[in-house]
């Protein structure tokens, strides 16, 4: 009986490896225009924050109860950010589409994060900013500090 080389083995699954033809990869499709529209909101409102002193720590995190478009750190308080873009004022006003649903889905999306991955930041201070643009061209967005807060109801 001949015994196979384990050398012998090992070239083999090489040349084997390297023989096997290529998997292209299909190349990502393009983004839908709102979503581009808003990605480039929010990389403008990190920068905005940035000059103002609040460091990003994180952008979209999701969970199943929502997503915080960016976390921050002023000073010692933890901040969440949400990033509001309206391009048609029919539908009325960046600010006025921050529902309260929409608050209560980033409230439980910031608890979920302090009880999971940020523990680290439990004892923060935590505020709840907006950053909005009512026009897309438009420069300079609106920041408001503590936009909406935790309530009794939650």
């Amino acid at each position: 009986m001949v015994k196979k080389s384990p050398l012998a083995a090992r070239i083999r699954r090489i040349l084997k490896a390297i023989s096997a033809p290529a998997q292209v990869s299909r190349p990502k499709p393009p983004l839908p225009r709102h979503l581009l529209q808003g990605r480039r909101a929010e990389t403008h409102a990190a920068a905005c924050l940035g000059q103002q002193g609040i460091r990003i720590i994180a952008r979209n995190v999701r969970c199943r109860h929502g997503e915080i478009d960016l976390i921050g750190l002023d000073g010692e308080s933890l901040v969440f950010v949400e990033v509001r873009l309206r391009t048609n004022p029919d539908f009325g006003s960046a600010g006025e589409s921050i529902t309260p649903q929409k608050q209560h889905r980033i409230i439980t999306a910031a608890r979920w994060l302090l009880a999971s991955a940020g523990r680290t930041h439990q004892n923060r201070v935590c505020r709840f900013d907006a950053v909005l643009y009512d026009k897309p061209e438009a420069g300079t967005p609106e920041w408001i500090k503590s936009a909406f807060e935790l309530s009794g109801q939650y």
